[in-house]
């Protein structure tokens, strides 16, 4: 099997590490290749495949369209680490993370200790300690521990013990407030999880002010009538959601042939439904959140449902609209119903959002899914190669966007 075929088969997504501030701090590479189109049919995989599609990745992309600037983990397999397979990256922006089913024996211990001397990061894996990795422990310089393999115990015993070693703790599979609050407690220095992109512990105290107004100015810019005079009237009530407006709008990535001064004027250029979309964007990015990198998820989500709208038999604009929506009760720490109670949204995008009812909730729980690495199938008239790419578009028009905004 040829290597492109290799690589078009393996989907690349991408999951972020925070500090203890939640700052993200780096992303994990993560590469799925046991993907089954519907007729149940599993695409090829293996050590050497996945090899492979680490060159392919770096080579056709441009990883720095999906990591930025940040530090990339990447999970090295056994061909990688005794050099059978040479690395297509220097030491300046990767983590080397060996995986808890690689055997430590002296060529593994040899190889990492050639990296470790070339300046590389080491991380270890879904780690549990045995004594017997002593000699891999001293060459590391995180360690990762998923919370799902130990009970809370057996996680206090593990930190004190490799708190006696020179290495930073990673917690993995962090999916709750609690547990990311445990973890710091602990002496933990880097999380890793879906937790932020969830609501933490929701009660009844009302919402911020600035929220509501965030809020309000979503509610007004769903209306399906709204007018250019009204979506004019809105903005300008708030002089920082006007600037970044026309800002966004006179950006390259529009390239209009002139500058813009007014909402009206873009409207000319872009259409009312392009400029409604933008305000909207604009005014999600006033909700303060947990993290920086649940509107990053954000936007990232929303474009892609846009683009694979059509697979699923979803108007693009609605897709793009469910997926921007959709970590709303993260974002605001109130249930999904309440807030839809607020908004004047149509039952199919409020069908999805709650229960994943519809084809908009086929497109949207695919979407998540894809983003999590939890993907199982996927749909006949879309291929890996196609995902790929619309996952690396839009990661960059996100990071491009963030920018502006």
């Amino acid at each position: 099997m040829s290597s492109d075929i290799i690589s078009n088969s393996i989907a690349l997504a991408r999951q972020p590490i925070f500090d203890n501030d939640l700052n993200t701090y780096a992303y994990e590479l993560l590469f799925r290749g046991d993907l089954a189109n519907e007729s149940g049919v599993t695409e090829f995989n293996g050590d050497l495949a996945t090899s492979q599609v680490i060159n392919h990745t770096f080579m056709e992309f441009g990883i720095d369209r999906v990591i930025g600037n940040k530090l990339g983990f990447i999970n090295l397999t056994r061909a990688f680490l005794t050099g059978e397979i040479p690395l297509p990256f220097d030491n300046k922006q990767f983590v080397l993370e060996i995986l808890e089913d690689i055997v430590i024996d002296d060529e593994i211990i040899n190889a990492v200790k050639k990296f470790s001397s070339q300046g590389f990061t080491i991380a270890l894996d879904d780690f549990i300690y045995h004594e017997e990795l002593k000699p891999i422990i001293a060459l590391a310089d995180i360690i990762k521990i998923d919370l799902l393999a130990l009970t809370e115990q057996e996680l206090i015993e593990h930190v004190e013990i490799l708190k006696q070693e020179n290495v930073k703790l990673l917690a993995e599979k962090v999916e709750t407030e609690e547990q990311f609050q445990l973890c710091k407690k602990l002496g933990f220095d880097y999380y890793q999880g879906y937790f932020f992109c969830k609501p933490s512990i929701i009660d009844d105290k009302p919402l911020p002010d600035n929220k509501v107004v965030a809020l309000r100015l979503l509610h007004s810019l769903q209306n399906p009538n709204i007018s250019i005079d009204e979506i004019e009237s809105l903005v300008s009530q708030d002089l920082s959601l006007s600037f970044k407006l026309l800002r966004c709008l006179n950006s390259a990535a529009f390239s209009l042939p002139k500058k813009v001064e007014s909402l009206r004027q873009a409207v000319v250029y872009l259409g009312l439904k392009t400029i409604k979309s933008w305000a909207t964007i604009i005014a999600f990015s006033s909700i303060e959140a947990s993290s920086n990198e649940v509107m990053t998820t954000t936007l990232i989500r929303a474009k892609m449902a846009e683009e694979l709208a059509p697979a699923f038999n979803c108007d693009s604009e609605t897709g793009f609209m469910a997926g921007l929506f959709s970590p709303l009760d993260a974002m605001l720490n109130k249930p999904m119903p309440e807030l839809l109670q607020s908004l004047p949204m149509d039952d199919t995008i409020k069908g999805a959002l709650q229960d994943f009812e519809g084809d908009l909730g086929k497109l949207l729980l695919f979407v998540v899914s894809y983003e999590q690495g939890d993907l199982a199938v996927v749909p006949k008239n879309i291929t890996i190669a196609e995902l790929n790419q619309t996952y690396v578009t839009a990661t960059e028009w996100a990071n491009q966007l963030e920018a502006l905004i």
